[in-house]
């Protein structure tokens, strides 16, 4: 078997499809994609997920609330500013892997200029990842007050009534106390399956889908390190060869009487 893929690579298409597997940034097109599906089911699931919320308030308690659609359209600039800024990294990371690298940042320019944009996109890529903490964080408490909510439609008996007066701080002050109150028939049921379930499923699909996105930043900003410290030892690599090359043209101008 081995001397058959031997003797495949020794055509220059088995060569061609050697050199670019050798310049393909792996862990840089791994994180792309998990960053991309994170931010695609993030966006959907949030969008999904704060629609439930916009109508549970609106039919449930009778509160209008208007900045939830700022929110979702934040959630679709988001999910397109990440997806832009994982091909900027992964076009980064093409040009810091294997000959290309020694095309590109041959010249001096060329090399800090790699260095500059790596280390811009380190910058970025670090303050997302602390904003995606804090997304993370205010994911969990919301998923957990809807798993909370979940628990009360099940143990609860249906003959009596959900009561939030002990978080009247959550409502506006003018809120009837029978508005905070989700009594059996169509409000229940409304509240409850319509409502509360689907959005619990939602948000948990966001958390997990928020934690992937954290994972490929992390991902990025070893990668954006590792192609920052490549970038850097290419100026060595440069000097090594061109040492190299300055001493076999030396030894080939000796005469050959003196070996």
């Amino acid at each position: 078997m081995s001397s058959i893929q031997a003797s495949c690579l020794s055509f220059p298409t088995g060569r061609k499809c050697r050199d670019c597997m050798t310049r393909v940034p792996y862990a840089t097109l791994i994180a792309t994609v998990m960053c991309c599906v994170g931010v695609g089911v993030f966006c959907g699931t949030m969008y999904r997920g704060t629609t439930l919320t916009l109508r549970l308030f609106e039919e449930v308690f009778n509160l209008h609330i208007k900045w939830v659609e700022p929110v979702q359209l934040t959630f679709m600039v988001v999910g397109a500013g990440m997806g832009g800024l994982g091909l900027m990294i992964l076009f980064v990371g093409c040009l810091s892997t294997g000959d290309t690298r020694n095309r590109v940042y041959r010249t001096w320019r060329g090399r800090v200029g790699g260095r500059i944009s790596c280390a811009i996109f380190m910058g970025i890529t670090y303050l997302l990842t602390l904003a995606w903490l804090l997304m993370f964080a205010a994911l969990i408490i919301v998923t957990i007050f809807y798993t909370l909510a979940w628990f009360q439609c099940i143990n609860v008996p249906s003959s009596d009534c959900i009561d939030y007066n002990q978080f009247s701080f959550l409502f506006p002050q003018d809120t009837l106390e029978e508005e905070k109150r989700v009594c059996p028939g169509g409000k229940r049921k409304l509240y409850c399956k319509d409502y509360v379930n689907n959005a619990e499923i939602m948000f948990i699909l966001a958390t997990v889908s928020a934690f992937l996105v954290i994972l490929s930043l992390v991902h990025y900003l070893m990668c954006l390190a590792a192609n920052y410290a490549h970038i850097k030892d290419q100026e060595k690599f440069m000097d090594l060869q061109e040492i190299q090359f300055l001493h076999e043209s030396e030894m080939s101008t000796l005469p050959k009487d003196r070996f």
